[in-house]
């Protein structure tokens, strides 16, 4: 997100040293063991970005089976997703080979690379500074921003979803809420 001026962590020496703590109690409190950083991060994700703005607009029922399927290929097994065939085989998992096609086409047409450009601005211009980052509209329309893959509690605080908060058991003592 170079255009928020927001710097990634691993280009700050005291968050890169801490990020191998963070990353693995992550990985442990996800239940995602396999997730590693490939070794060409960071990637120029434009093609899977635009790739996944069409799938979202012509496959919906697709999306987020493809979105996961390019995640894994990418963070579990260290495929470099932006590179055409990589992106095509994962796309292959879900989609006939003449979607494939015609997906890998329109991600490279005009209007899907000014969809992708649009979508940024208008996340940057209210307010996105990094990844992940959601804009949740709870049920009486009201929308709130929210950062972070350790938010989603708030999130479904605001939503007013049903959810159990942290607790610390302690042998005969009452629980703590953190």
């Amino acid at each position: 997100m170079w255009r928020s001026s927001n710097k990634p962590p691993w280009t700050l020496p005291a968050k890169a040293a801490y990020s191998k703590y963070d990353s693995a109690r992550a990985k442990r409190y996800f239940g995602v063991p396999n997730i590693q950083t490939p070794p060409f991060f960071p990637i120029l994700s434009l093609p899977p970005q635009r790739a996944l703005c069409y799938i979202k607009e012509a496959h919906p029922t697709a999306f987020v089976l493809i979105f996961l399927a390019i995640f894994r290929e990418m963070w579990e097994k260290g495929k470099d997703v932006s590179k055409a065939d990589i992106l095509a085989d994962v796309l292959r998992q879900q989609l006939k080979e003449d979607e494939v096609k015609v997906v890998l086409e329109k991600a490279n047409s005009a209007p899907i690379k000014q969809r992708l450009n649009d979508n940024t601005k208008e996340a940057l211009d209210r307010g996105a500074f990094g990844c992940p980052w959601y804009f949740v509209r709870n049920s009486k329309g009201e929308e709130e921003p929210f950062f972070g893959s350790d938010r989603f509690h708030y999130m479904w605080e605001y939503l007013g979803l049903p959810w159990k908060d942290i607790e610390l058991q302690t042998a005969g003592q009452p629980k703590a809420r953190i």
